[in-house]
């Protein structure tokens, strides 16, 4: 153990062997699966640690500098990691030129120089331009909450009351439940940033609730129940806030066939006292007064038209785009309910009514509060309605029929921040379903933006948990004035090829609410010395350091077509017939000069340095090196043991073969102990390692293929040595030290199969006790057999008591089945006595007649008498 540089160690415990070499062994270096606990303190530590520096050393090896190709500032701005070195003359310490762009950790462990002043690195730069603090956290304080009790008093008294001090408190009214509010970011590439956000739902929030009912023929007992719930509606809701405002609009259908008849008589009555059919009207802007409310739903007439569904999917995209029209205040929660009885209508049905222009998605209400353009454009599509709702923060709530709620369970997943609750065929418990859904609208918060294909935004949070934050975007269970954190985690991708996207505002905002976290984010794409004015650009008029005869830009010099090099010293003008730099390149390319990896200096490559010494790039344009070349099991070539690396390929030993060396030269690996084919003349020999046939019998298995599923294999002419060496038995008991030697037979207490090289033989001897081995074969294809040191023997049965107890159960079974036999045939007898003897006592005879004579009977009658 004293030399760990070249090793060899075997440990026998219960017969399994662990082995270790070193890269300087005679074989290729392995370990066991586990390692032995036998080992020393010492050795153990020992072989940590250079196990840790070999992997280190060889993760280094095959990471290659992302830096390295990146030829300009802005490029090295982009990948992460790296800096850009902006002095004229930039080289290593023996003069060499140096890759500009490089590893920020290699400018600052000194492994290279530059001047103070002139290295260029980035980080990510957040700053905080608005954070108001929660309202939640001023109502813990008294401040808002005094105002939600006061609201909840408000709201007992009249509807008409409260009008006026809910209207004059809304418009004061600010609440933040987002925090902070505004940022300005600079992001580089795939570095990602955490930006802390924080919620919470503020108290006494205004609420603006619009109510938009179906008025055709079947909903008119609707219509006559809502006209007098109005003011039950709105106590209710400023039971949970003091600013709460009410709106009611209806819709019918397009008014054009085959939607609605177009009958003259039918267009001016559809049905006996309904009104003139329509396609949206608002009938009462959002307003404080509940009576009016009750007066215009009331005042509404039903009317009708043709087909089952209706046009609902017009008056929702009217009610949430005409915003003045409607009064959407900016600071509430905005809830539009949508009352129905029917299916709906959307985009591609207004062909059928010769309706072909989609809808704009744009207002087009009259002075009336009427829809102009319902016989103009199409219905909308649901995923315009999604987006209308995303953008103007609308919660939907769609309160329809037991009979179309799976159709609107299905339209509310496609439409955010909507849900659907079934409603009573009167409409009377539509006051209990508005307070339900708002409480299940009101219950979670759910993180959305406007991150495009260059940004990656993902949410981390433990919600109201104490955990570790998991990646969600959403959290359930939330009452008013908890606050739940986020963390956002911001990256930037990549950067868009256009400049004018390089500046962006992103917004984070809560599904379903008009609040949001406002990020000003400017993109780290290009360095101001590659930009024209930019600190340490000079055109090429002023650039003495590049001869006059190029643009400097950030320390490089960028030449004019008649010249090149690295200060632009270089003339076009070539006696050889090649002209310029045209030489950094081989012929008839158009490749980077000098393959990217080293200066084109008056037609000639200069190589770059690199960061490790041993690694040294070479050839007339720079393509040669000796690292790049394939690697087995992370070593280079294999290792020095198998070959070497020159200009990217592997130049092997004489022993060894393939791309990265990795083979041995002869096949003697694949030629069993006791055997002179290779692979067992059932397979091919391919990189030291038997490929096995497949044939009509099975494909064949084993190390050397040897193994078959009709093939008896190795088990039985092993099994003799087992028996001796293991059990002191057997045919080779006399003689097994002579007969075995060849084979290494270790003893375990359980013998399992651990690689796919290894068979498992089972045997009985002759008193039926088990015993199994396992064989397999070492680095130098020597037999090695792993055997159970015990055997499962059955245990002894005993003969004579089986049989007693045999006999005994025999008897006494038959006894009682003898005396089940009596039992049944006493009780039957004593039952047919009993019967005989109650029919003996209830027999009546008369003793002075023969029970058997009967007198002879004589009628006499005259067939002609008919009895006249």
């Amino acid at each position: 153990m004293s030399n760990l540089s070249s090793f060899q160690v075997q440990i026998k415990r219960t017969g399994r062997t662990w082995c270790k070499q070193a890269p300087d062994c005679d074989t290729a270096s392995r370990l066991a699966t586990s390692a032995p606990p036998a080992m020393s303190l010492r050795a153990l530590l020992v072989l940590a640690v250079l196990a840790v520096a070999w992997a280190q050393e060889a993760e280094k090896l095959t990471q290659p500098n992302p830096c390295s190709s990146k030829q300009t500032c802005s490029e090295c701005m982009q990948t992460p990691t790296c800096a850009w070195c902006a002095v004229t003359n930039f080289t290593t310490a023996d003069g060499k030129p140096a890759q500009r762009c490089n590893k920020e950790q290699n400018f600052l462990n000194g492994a290279l120089t530059c001047e103070a002043g002139f290295l260029k690195t980035w980080a990510n730069r957040v700053h905080v331009v608005q954070n108001q603090t929660l309202s939640s956290v001023i109502a813990a304080g008294g401040g808002a909450a005094g105002g939600a009790a006061g609201g909840a008093a408000g709201g007992s008294s009249s509807a008409s009351g409260s009008s006026s001090s809910s209207s004059s408190s809304s418009s004061s009214f600010q609440a933040t439940q987002i925090a902070p509010q505004r940022v300005r970011m600079n992001l580089r590439v795939n570095e990602a940033h955490d930006l802390k956000v924080n919620f919470a739902l503020a108290p006494n929030y205004p609420i603006d609730l619009y109510y938009l009912m179906d008025l055709s023929k079947s909903m008119e007992d609707d219509k006559d129940k809502l006209s007098t719930l109005g003011n039950l509606l709105a106590l209710e809701m400023r039971k949970l806030t003091s600013n709460f405002r009410l709106g009611f609009g209806s819709f019918v259908d397009k008014v054009v066939m085959p939607y609605v008849s177009t009958v003259p008589a039918k267009l001016t009555e559809p049905c006996d006292g309904c009104a003139a059919p329509y396609g949206y009207k608002n009938h009462m802007r959002l307003t404080g007064d509940t009576d009016a409310f009750e007066r215009k739903v009331r005042d509404a007439k039903v009317s009708g038209n043709l087909d089952a569904p209706e046009g609902g999917f017009d008056a929702i995209m009217q009610a949430i785009v005409c915003k003045d029209e409607i009064a959407w205040r900016s600071n509430a929660r905005r809830l539009l309910v949508f009352s129905t009885d029917a299916g709906f209508h959307y985009a591609g049905d207004g062909k059928l009514g010769g309706v072909v222009k989609p809808n704009d998605g744009h207002c087009h209400l009259d002075g009336r509060g009427r829809y102009t353009h319902s016989d103009m454009l199409d219905y909308p599509s649901v995923s315009q309605i999604n987006q209308k709702v995303k953008e103007n923060s609308i919660n939907v709530i769609f309160a329809v029929t037991s009979e179309q709620r799976a159709t609107y369970n299905e339209l509310s997943r496609h439409i955010e921040a909507s849900s659907a609750g079934t409603l009573s065929n009167d409409s009377s418990n539509v006051v209990q379903l508005v307070k339900e859904q708002y409480d299940a609208i009101t219950s979670f918060v759910e993180m959305k933006d406007n991150s495009t294909e260059f940004l990656r935004i993902r949410y981390y949070s433990a919600c109201r948990g104490d955990g570790p934050p998991e990646e969600t975007n959403r959290c359930d269970g939330l009452k008013i004035g908890e606050q739940v954190d986020f963390t956002a985690k911001i990256e930037l991708v990549k950067c868009p090829t256009d400049p004018a996207r390089w500046n962006d505002v992103i917004e984070i905002k809560p599904a379903g609410l008009n609040e949001s976290l406002i990020i000003d984010l400017a993109m780290q794409c290009q360095c101001d010395c590659d930009r024209p004015g930019g600190p340490g650009y000079k055109e090429a008029f002023l650039a003495n350091e590049c001869n006059f005869a190029g643009a400097l830009k950030c320390g490089k010099c960028v030449c004019d077509s008649q010249h090149f090099g690295a200060y632009c010293e270089c003339s076009q003008s070539d006696p050889n017939g090649r002209l310029g730099e045209e030489r950094c390149r081989p012929e008839n390319t158009t490749g980077i000069l000098c393959h990217g990896r080293g200066e084109c200096v008056c037609g000639q490559c200069q190589c770059y340095a690199r960061e490790n010494e041993n690694e040294v790039v070479m050839g007339e344009f720079c393509e040669c090196d000796n690292f790049s070349c394939d690697r087995h099991e992370k070593l280079l070539c294999s290792g020095p043991d198998h070959g070497s690396c020159v200009c990217g390929s592997c130049e092997c030993l004489p022993d060894w073969t393939g791309n990265a060396c990795q083979c041995p030269a002869s096949n003697a690996s694949c030629i069993a102990p006791g055997e002179t084919r290779q692979c067992s003349g059932s397979g091919v020999c391919d990189c030291g390692q038997c490929k096995c046939f497949e044939d009509e019998d099975g494909r064949y298995s084993g190390r050397f293929c040897e193994d078959c599923p009709t093939c008896r294999g190795k088990c039985a002419e092993y099994r003799p040595c087992v028996d001796c060496v293991v059990f002191d038995t057997g045919d080779l008991k006399d003689t097994c030290l002579e007969s075995c030697q060849h084979l290494i037979i270790n003893k375990t207490d359980v013998v399992e199969v651990e690689s796919p090289d290894e068979r498992m033989c089972t045997f009985s001897d002759e008193k039926g006790c088990r015993y199994r081995f396992v064989y397999g074969y070492d680095e130098d294809n020597n037999p090695v057999i792993r055997a159970q040191d015990t055997k499962k023997c059955p245990p002894a049965i005993n003969i004579l008591g089986i049989v007693l107890t045999l006999i005994a159960a025999i008897v006494v079974v038959g006894m009682a089945v003898l005396m089940l036999w009596k039992l049944l045939t006493t009780i039957h007898d004593r039952r047919e006595y009993a019967k005989w003897d109650s029919e003996r006592k209830m027999a009546k005879w008369d003793t002075g007649e023969n029970p058997i004579y009967k007198q002879a009977t004589s009628t006499y009658k005259n067939p002609a008498y008919g009895g006249k």
